[in-house]
């Protein structure tokens, strides 16, 4: 037993309203692990509509880790929707042409980089990740919480903007987590050691085979 297949759109039989995320990206600036799965109350294709401003022009990418968990209605929020701050008008007169298209010239919008999640990353509902967050692996999003920060790997957080509520484990089985990276395990490896996975001992984690 090796698992469900990573390629599978519906990995459980006759549930349409979760998938593996991959299988329904289309946008080439989404790029999203094995495994990773979306739930949606309504429609898995839903997913690209709830990641906002993300312009071709403006390049930015999403990209999401293996074994991420996401809740219906999570949205992400993509540079396409910065506007200048340091100047006397935020409109973006450039965008609307006809005479107004040197507006931008010398300038350029502030852009806040890629938007990356880890491997094995809870996102919970209604949550908000704002543009150019990194969220470390193993880290859990509070329902309706508002990032506007990065995440430490195995980190807790929640609230709006969200706070750090706890570490997961303590800073040496943290560092031990991130050296064994179980999500990069092949399948038959995972699928052997879904015990110790599952479990909360770390010796026998670093002890798989």
């Amino acid at each position: 037993m090796n698992g469900p297949d990573p390629n599978t759109l519906f990995p459980i039989t006759s549930v349409e309203r979760l998938c593996f995320l991959k299988n329904v990206i289309k946008n080439p600036n989404i790029i999203v692990g094995d495994y990773t799965y979306y739930d949606d109350f309504e429609n898995v294709l839903n997913f690209e509509k709830n990641v906002k401003y993300h312009f071709d022009f403006v390049g930015d990418k999403l990209v999401i880790g293996k074994f991420c968990m996401i809740a219906s209605d999570v949205q992400f929020i993509m540079n396409g929707g910065n506007h200048m701050t340091d100047c006397i008008s935020a409109y973006p007169f450039a965008v609307f042409g006809n005479g107004w298209e040197g507006a931008m010239e010398g300038k350029k919008y502030p852009t806040k980089g890629d938007t990356i999640i880890g491997n094995d990353v809870w996102i919970g509902h209604h949550a908000v990740i704002m543009p150019g967050v990194q969220v470390g692996d193993g880290s859990m999003i509070g329902s309706y919480s508002i990032v506007t920060r990065n995440v430490e790997p195995y980190s807790v957080v929640a609230g709006n903007p969200a706070k750090p509520i706890r570490k997961r484990y303590d800073d040496p089985v943290i560092e031990k987590l991130l050296n064994i990276r179980w999500w990069d395990w092949p399948a038959d490896k995972i699928s052997r050691n879904l015990e110790s996975l599952t479990g909360n001992d770390i010796a026998s984690l670093e002890q798989c085979r």
